[in-house]
């Protein structure tokens, strides 16, 4: 029988893309749009390449760098580098000036949910393997 789970190296960029898609959401929800979801890849798409490339710059996608709690600082790193890029392109995109408080609170909510997922996942993979 096939195992159809995530392979380690897959978990990485789906646990991001997935962040990513919930912090999107999130913010649709939070303005009263949550049901504009054709709109809603004007942010999930541009966040995804910012973070993606601040991200692979960062070595975040290293399989190496799962477990390792000393590298938590990296996700809000990537953030910091990203986000500025992703709000960019998405003012590109849609025509409109970019708000430095929505770059701000994308930032913020971004950094924050990514060192959390990154870390709950640090966690969990040092337990599986036996590392505490």
């Amino acid at each position: 029988m096939h195992d159809s789970r995530p392979q380690p190296a897959a978990i990485l960029p789906l646990g991001d893309a997935i962040v990513i898609l919930l912090i999107t959401v999130a913010g649709f929800a939070s303005h009263g749009e949550g049901t504009a979801f054709l709109r809603m890849f004007t942010t999930f798409i541009p966040l995804c390449v910012g973070w993606g490339l601040s991200a692979g710059m960062l070595g975040l996608y290293r399989t190496e760098s799962r477990a390792d709690l000393r590298r938590l600082w990296k996700p809000a790193a990537a953030a910091l580098l990203g986000v500025p890029l992703a709000t960019w392109l998405r003012g590109a995109w849609l025509g409109a000036p970019i708000l430095p408080l929505f770059v701000l609170v994308l930032l913020a909510v971004t950094a924050v949910s990514m060192t959390a997922w990154r870390g709950v996942l640090a966690v969990l993979s040092r337990v599986q393997a036996g590392h505490g």
